[in-house]
C-alpha cells in the first residue's frame, strides 16, 4: 500500500498543478498529528526528500494539544523534516470550529510566506469531502457550497481527496508512523461527527467520481463568478449611501449574488441573507414591493434600489 500511495501522491499533485512539481519548489505540510496529516507528511517526505517542511497549529483548546504538537515535532526531527509549532494567540470567539479554521489558515499562510515555501498542502481526504457535501446538502447549499472542498485554492493544495480515511490510517500503522485521535472527532455535539458516524463503512461513493463531479461544480462556480463581475461592472451602481441594480431580467442565481454585493456595500458587517429569506425577497422585488434585508431597504421593480434602513426608535 505504501508504494501505491507514494505513487499516487505525485500524480495527484501533477493533476492539481497541470505539471510535475519542479525540483526547485518547496512544500509546506499542515500536520495536526492525526492519521491523515501524518500520512501526508510522511508520504511527501518520501516523494520529495529535502523539499518538505511541516507546521502544527496549537489552538490551545485542549489540555493535550501541546503534547500532540510535540509528538509531531519529534517525528519530524527523526525524519529530517523541519517543523514549526504555531500557536493561536487570541482566544477564539463565536462559532468555535469556524474561528479555529480561520485562525489556522491565517497562521499557516504567514508561516508559508515567512519560510519561502511554494505550496501548502493539507490532508483533507475523500471522507472529509463526502461529509462536507452531505452537511451542505442538508443546509440547502447552492453551487458555491456544493463545490465543497476545493482541491486547489491558489497556493493551497489538497492532494489526498481521492484517498479514503481508512487507507491512510492503515498506511500509518503499517509504516509505524505515529498519530493521535482527537477526542472531538467523537463528540456528537458537532454536526460533522454525527454525519461521519452515519456514513461510516459506506462504500457506495467512488471518491474519484465524486471529485470529478465536484470539480465540475467548482468550474461552474468560477464561471458564475466571472459572469457576475461583468454584470456588476455594467449594471450595479454603488454610491456612498445607496446601491442600484439597473438590470433585473437576469436568472435568480445571479440576482441573489448581486443583492449580496449590494448588502456588502451598504452593511458589510451584516450577516448575509440566505436561503428562503433571499428567495422570498426576490419574489416581492419582482412585484415592485419594498423588502428589508440585513438592515437594508430594497425597492423592487424594473430597477432595484437599496439603502440602509433608518435606525429603530427606542421606546
Amino acid at each position: 500500500m505504501a508504494d501505491t500511495l507514494a505513487q499516487r501522491l505525485p500524480q495527484a499533485v501533477h493533476h492539481l498543478l497541470g505539471r510535475a512539481l519542479r525540483t526547485s519548489e518547496r512544500i509546506g505540510i499542515a500536520v495536526s498529528g492525526g492519521a491523515d496529516s501524518m500520512a501526508l507528511v510522511s508520504l511527501a517526505a518520501r516523494c520529495w526528500p529535502g523539499h518538505v517542511e511541516a507546521a502544527t497549529v496549537d489552538h490551545r483548546l485542549r489540555a493535550d494539544s501541546a503534547a500532540e504538537a510535540a509528538m509531531v515535532a519529534r517525528w519530524c526531527e527523526n525524519e529530517g523534516v523541519a517543523h514549526a509549532i504555531l500557536t493561536v494567540a487570541q482566544p477564539l470567539e463565536g462559532n468555535l470550529q469556524a474561528a479555529a479554521r480561520a485562525a489556522r489558515y491565517a497562521l499557516l499562510e504567514d508561516w508559508r510566506q515567512a519560510r519561502g515555501l511554494d505550496w501548502l498542502m493539507t490532508a483533507h481526504q475523500a471522507d472529509d469531502q463526502l461529509e462536507t457535501l452531505v452537511l451542505r446538502l442538508n443546509r440547502g447549499a447552492g453551487v458555491a457550497g456544493l463545490s465543497a472542498i476545493r482541491a486547489r485554492r491558489g497556493t493551497l493544495l489538497r492532494p489526498l481527496l481521492n484517498e479514503r480515511r481508512a487507507d491512510l490510517r492503515a498506511w500509518c500503522q503499517s509504516e509505524n508512523v505515529p498519530f493521535i485521535d482527537d477526542p472531538s472527532n467523537e463528540n456528537q455535539r458537532f454536526d460533522r461527527v454525527r454525519v461521519r458516524q452515519a456514513l461510516a463503512g459506506c462504500d457506495l461513493i467512488d471518491p474519484s467520481g465524486m471529485n470529478r463531479a465536484l470539480e465540475a461544480l467548482g468550474e461552474a462556480e468560477d464561471a458564475i463568478a466571472w459572469m457576475l463581475d461583468r454584470l456588476a461592472a455594467e449594471h450595479l451602481v454603488l454610491a456612498g449611501d445607496r446601491a442600484d441594480l439597473t438590470r433585473t431580467d437576469l436568472p435568480p442565481e445571479l440576482l441573489r449574488r448581486l443583492i449580496l454585493r449590494m448588502v456588502a456595500h451598504l452593511n458589510p458587517q451584516a450577516e448575509k441573507p440566505r436561503g428562503p429569506s433571499l428567495d422570498q425577497a426576490l419574489v416581492q422585488l419582482f412585484d415592485g414591493k419594498t423588502v428589508t434585508l440585513a438592515d437594508c431597504l430594497v425597492t423592487g421593480g424594473a430597477r432595484w434600489t437599496m439603502r440602509r434602513a433608518p435606525p429603530r426608535r427606542s421606546c
